[in-house]
């Protein structure tokens, strides 16, 4: 289990459940006078317990835990994470209902304005959370000991440092760096041999097809803002041969953005 792999939209869904859980104590309706019980009173609201407070925890229990199972991974034909989606769906819409079939002479009381928005914001990010950058990074950075750097962009001009200026012999003329990806060139035009490709650790911004080496169209994997990966080889300029923390190989072929390790 690995806390780094949760996304801010994780965070969202964990809060939302935390709200509902509080809302589950509070009085779901009023009544003039006085106040009926919470909804763990079945005797008085019957189906209201399980239609939108129960249904909602597994639901984002189900959201929370498809982060740490294996990609693909899939009970009944579907995965947590389609599970997880359709209960927080059911549960948001059983919540709408219940603000909106009020019983006679009741009112709406906190438990059941906060179970709704609970329900809504967890289905909110269920169905689109991936999809808005905000909610895609990761819920607890990375500490690393420098600042990271956007693949392509200029790194540092430590000595050593990869793309840096090396040290130039006495009375030799400097050589300007080359791009990353490029070939150094001497001061006759002819081209070094590339340098061997260091591995490094990345994360994507966004969520990306990870692709066969093969050339196959068919993502074999999907790799997830949040979760650090291996760079293990370069193919051009803006390719990159990356491993999943599982032990696949792939091809990435959309490298912008990402962040270095």
């Amino acid at each position: 289990m690995n806390i780094r792999s949760l996304t801010r939209g994780d965070g969202v869904v964990i809060g939302a459940a935390v709200l509902l859980f509080i809302a589950s104590f509070l009085d779901f309706y009023s009544v003039p006078g006085g106040d009926l019980p919470s909804v763990w009173d079945t005797d008085v609201y019957r189906l209201a317990l399980p239609a939108v407070f129960l249904m909602g925890f597994i639901a984002a229990g189900l959201l929370i835990a498809a982060r740490f199972q294996p990609e693909g991974r899939k009970v009944g034909g579907l995965t947590l994470t389609a599970w997880g989606t359709v209960l927080a769906v059911a549960a948001a819409w059983n919540g709408l209902w219940s603000l909106i079939a009020t019983p006679p002479l009741a009112d709406l009381a906190a438990g059941c304005i906060l179970g709704f928005l609970a329900t809504l914001a967890l289905a909110g990010v269920a169905v689109a959370g991936g999809k808005v950058p905000a909610l895609a990074g990761p819920l607890v950075p990375e500490p690393r000991p420098v600042t990271a750097q956007p693949y392509g962009g200029q790194p540092g001009t430590g000595y050593g440092y990869p793309g840096g200026q090396q040290p130039q012999g006495y009375g030799a003329t400097p050589q300007p760096a080359p791009p990353y990806g490029g070939t150094p060139q001497d001061s006759s035009g002819a081209g070094f041999p590339a340098a061997e490709f260091t591995p490094f650790w990345f994360a994507v911004p966004v969520a990306r097809p990870l692709f066969a080496e093969d050339g196959s169209p068919t993502p074999i994997a999907e790799l997830a803002p949040g979760t650090w990966y291996l760079a293990v080889d370069q193919r051009g300029p803006s390719t990159l041969i990356a491993q999943t923390q599982d032990g696949r190989r792939g091809v990435l072929n959309d490298t912008s953005g990402i962040q270095r390790g």
